[in-house]
């Protein structure tokens, strides 16, 4: 009978153990690998520390909030721009960790073998072919442990890992164009909101006095309905004048309502904060109408965060096209490794290595002019999509600068129209009180001179949101260096600044201004 422990020697006495805790292991995991639902209170404890991390070194309100400290306080706080600053962070890390692979690769490792049977080999003699007489020979220990410090370098990986580099900082810039972008939309967005709640603020005791009297009126003329006072028909008339006017206040009270909350929303602050807001002195600036639409060109040509990010991406698939024709050419490597192994056969058991290696994949050049006319084609439609945003940002260009055009003109006429349903008002509420007016009639013009200037406050609004989208398309937005460190009082009068500058419609010199004026 064969002893099989002889023929199957035991495991060596530190690997059962290893073999044992990680069939274990195994096993264990897999059987009790379940879907995992979040709890409430995990749910909780997430929400309450990022709502406390948004919170986390924001400076809070303690006045009247100002349009430029608005502003700042959306650049320092907003949680949208957060994200796109650490999204061109994150950008940025990937550019600076890309650069490394473009180092020679030096690995250390180790390992360590085992076999149950003895490597036992035969040999034939080279010329007759016969078995040798020699007996088979043992030419490798059972076990053994080796160790390994390898050096390699790949031209090819090197101008792979090169293209890839340049594609990454060009993808850095366009994070930062990004970046530029959602910050002319945000000061957009908080320059609409902030005239809306000055509107909310003008308006507000007006409104609320005006409902007060209409739901007085009404009831009233319900009262006078049923006692027959006067007659039916012009009573419900009475009625549904009255009642439209408190349609129209409380369409009024319900768009006004959100403006806070979404001010609060845009600068970080608390969303159940009533926030009170002064208004901007000064009239609306019509100086950007009387700049040559020539040089707004070509501002806008330089500076557009769109048509930037269109020239990177341009770049990169140029980049890509290098990379693609890199793989037609061999691959030419060079490797040096110190070595050592413990195995007990080994005469030298410390050695070193050293190689070159030149490769190239015969059959990859079938697929090479695909590959060729797919980068160029990538290259193409990189140069036909900047030629396509050039076009739509000068469209934009013009457009918005009409718009801002009608904007002002329309603020003028809102303005005028305010002014003259207010006087308008005034005069019935004398009448009224000598009692030459009906409520009705103080309460209709009550609600036209609201409805008039709460017009002009949308006209003011919609002339700012024209003056940002114009100041978007022309690519300028508040030039602040580190407004993260920045303390908000600088940077409020930062942003005052550059809103002086944008009133007296002053264009900054472009980048080649210099080397043009010393040509001149």
């Amino acid at each position: 009978m064969p002893n099989h422990s002889a023929i199957t020697p035991a495991l060596p006495r530190q690997a059962k153990p290893l073999l044992a805790l990680t069939l274990a292991l195994g096993l264990t995991g897999c059987a009790t690998l379940e879907p995992q639902v979040l709890e409430p209170a995990q749910i909780q404890a997430t929400t309450q520390a990022d709502k406390a991390r948004l919170a986390q070194d924001v400076e809070p309100l303690t006045g009247a909030l100002s349009l430029e400290e608005a502003i700042a306080r959306a650049i320092k706080y907003n949680a949208e721009r957060r994200l796109k600053a650490m999204e061109e962070a994150v950008a940025y890390g990937t550019f600076e960790a890309g650069r490394f692979d473009m180092l020679p690769k030096l690995v250390a490792s180790a390992g360590y073998r085992y076999r149950n049977k003895d490597l036992i080999t035969r040999s034939e003699d080279s010329v007759t072919g016969l078995p040798s007489l020699a007996h088979p020979y043992i030419s490798s220990s059972r076990e053994a442990t080796s160790t390994d410090l390898g050096f390699s370098w790949s031209l090819l990986d090197f101008g792979q890992s090169y293209y890839a580099a340049k594609q990454n900082a060009d993808r850095v810039l366009v994070a930062t164009e990004r970046r530029r972008k959602a910050l002319h939309n945000l000061v957009q967005d908080v320059r609409t909101a902030y005239w809306r709640v000055v509107a909310a603020d003008k308006l507000e005791g007006t409104l609320r006095e005006t409902i007060k009297e209409a739901d007085s009126a009404i009831a009233l003329a319900r009262k006078a309905e049923k006692e027959n006072l006067r007659p039916p028909l012009e009573s419900l008339r009475y009625q549904r004048q009255l009642l439209e006017n408190l349609r129209m206040l409380g369409v009024i009270q319900q768009e006004l309502a959100t403006a806070r909350v979404e001010l609060a929303s845009l600068t970080n602050l608390p969303l159940a904060q009533q926030i009170k807001v002064v208004e901007p002195s000064g009239n609306l600036s019509t100086a950007w109408l009387q700049v040559p639409v020539e040089k707004l060109e070509a501002q806008a040509l330089m500076l557009n965060p769109d048509l930037r990010e269109s020239l990177y991406n341009a770049r990169i698939a140029q980049e890509e096209t290098r990379r693609t024709m890199l793989k037609l050419f061999p691959g030419i490597s060079f490797t040096y490794a110190l070595k050592r192994s413990d195995d007990d056969y080994l005469i030298n058991d410390v050695w070193r290595e050293a190689g070159a290696q030149v490769s190239l994949n015969l059959l990859g050049l079938l697929a090479a002019p695909a590959q060729m006319r797919l980068a160029d084609a990538g290259v193409a439609l990189a140069d036909q999509k900047r030629m396509a945003t050039q076009i739509a940002v000068l469209t934009q260009l013009h457009i918005a600068r009409l718009h801002y055009a009608n904007a002002a003109l329309q603020f003028e006429r809102a303005d005028n129209l305010a002014q003259v349903d207010g006087r308008i008002a005034e005069h019935i509420a004398y009448q009224e009180k000598a009692d030459k007016q009906t409520r009705l009639e103080r309460v209709a013009h009550q609600t036209a001179a609201i409805l008039s200037t709460l017009r002009r406050y949308q006209a003011l609004s919609d002339a700012n949101t024209a003056a940002s989208r114009l100041q978007a398309t022309l690519g300028l937005e508040p030039r602040v260096e580190g407004s993260d460190a920045m303390p908000l009082a600088d940077l409020t009068q930062a942003v005052g600044e550059a809103l002086k500058q944008w009133q007296a419609g002053e264009l900054p010199p472009l980048p080649d201004a210099p080397a043009q004026a010393k040509a001149e």
